[in-house]
């Protein structure tokens, strides 16, 4: 659906001020899909998510929606793309002096188009879609944050489009407005087989609703996955970081300053981070593996978390017995977890080893 070739976008080019904001970017973003951009501030989110729609036109490169290559539009033909192109903000942007009813109609009434009784029956449409049913009255003053942001939303589908482009669109919101707000995009892409690019610093948006993330630091794109490997194997430090703000990875910090990380006690052991997805998540491996391979495993710390509805489950555990023991346990755990880390052994296994 979105295509973004070899795109830069460099303000002020050719002065002793210019800025590279993007630098070639490559990006294809499948129909009906759920599509995520992270990075710290700064980093070409909001630039990049301005190009699907040219209020950015890139300084080289080509932009195509739906199969039009938007780069190449006149005027005309880029205002008539754009209807299929829609885009919620997170200031809301609403007409602070219109009602609910008019800041919905405002595009439709600019078109030129349609009767003032479509606009009537859009608008009605549109509110009922949002759960706005009773609030066409109301101005924006007299809403809460949450109710402006689906006033934002219907009139982003106003025309129809074929694209949501959110931009930052829950920063202003409370966790629970937020996710409110991301079950409504749910099931917009449901109901409108919509395409949603969502420009985000909060982890927690991507892990609730995005099928793909890029991840974009000084305006190049660092990382690109499905949503679930990004979150369970990031390869990159800044994804690491960004990710350890919604999922908490090995040790806590107030047991990297005790004696379990830096000399273990009593014979031998091994600090290990498991790593468990879906059904595995709840599964009983610990009791299991600790009777057969007859070792002693302590938890260190834990959680289980849900990214896209799929059960995420770490864990860090200290397993205790004589070095072939712990190596059995390992295997027996690589055998029925997703992913297991070795964070640390025993100081008298780690001299043993290098002799």
């Amino acid at each position: 659906m979105i295509k973004i070739e070899n795109v830069e976008k460099i303000y002020a080019k050719g002065t002793a001020k210019e800025v590279v904001a993007l630098k070639h970017i490559n990006l294809h973003i499948n129909k009906g899909e759920i599509f995520g951009v992270i990075g710290l501030s700064g980093a070409g989110k909001s630039t990049l998510i301005r190009m699907v729609n040219l209020l950015e036109r890139p300084t080289s490169g080509r932009v195509l929606v739906d199969n039009k290559d938007l780069t190449a539009l006149d005027s005309k033909a880029l205002r008539q793309a754009r209807k299929s192109i829609g885009m919620i903000f997170q200031s809301f942007n609403l007409l602070s002096s219109a009602n609910v009813y008019d800041n919905i109609a405002f595009p439709l009434r600019l078109d030129n188009d349609y009767s003032e009784d479509f606009i009537k029956t859009r608008v009605q449409e549109l509110l009922a879609l949002v759960g706005l049913s009773d609030k066409a009255a109301m101005y924006p003053s007299q809403l809460s944050g949450g109710q402006k942001q689906r006033v934002g939303i219907a009139r982003a589908l106003a025309s129809n489009p074929k694209v949501l482009l959110c931009d930052e669109a829950t920063s202003a919101l409370d966790p629970q407005t937020t996710n409110s707000i991301l079950q409504l995009l749910l099931e917009l892409r449901e109901k409108l087989d919509l395409t949603i690019v969502i420009i985000t610093h909060q982890m927690e948006v991507v892990k609730e609703c995005c099928d793909r993330v890029a991840v974009i630091d000084g305006g190049t794109i660092l990382e690109l996955g499905d949503t679930l490997d990004l979150f369970t194997d990031p390869k990159q430090q800044l994804t690491k970081t960004l990710v350890s703000a919604a999922v908490r990875r090995g040790l806590p910090e107030l047991l990297r300053h005790t004696e379990i990380v830096k000399e273990y006690r009593d014979g031998d052991k091994a600090v290990v981070e498991l790593l468990f997805l879906g059904p595995k998540a709840d599964a009983p491996v610990i009791v299991e593996v600790a009777a057969l391979c007859n070792v002693k495993i302590s938890i260190l710390a834990g959680s289980i978390d849900h990214i896209r509805k799929e059960p995420f489950g770490l864990m860090v555990v200290e397993i205790g017995g004589n070095k072939e023991k712990i190596q059995n346990a390992i295997k027996e755990l690589e055998a029925r977890v997703h992913k297991v880390e070795v964070l640390g052994y025993d100081r008298r296994q780690q001299l043993a080893e290098l002799d």
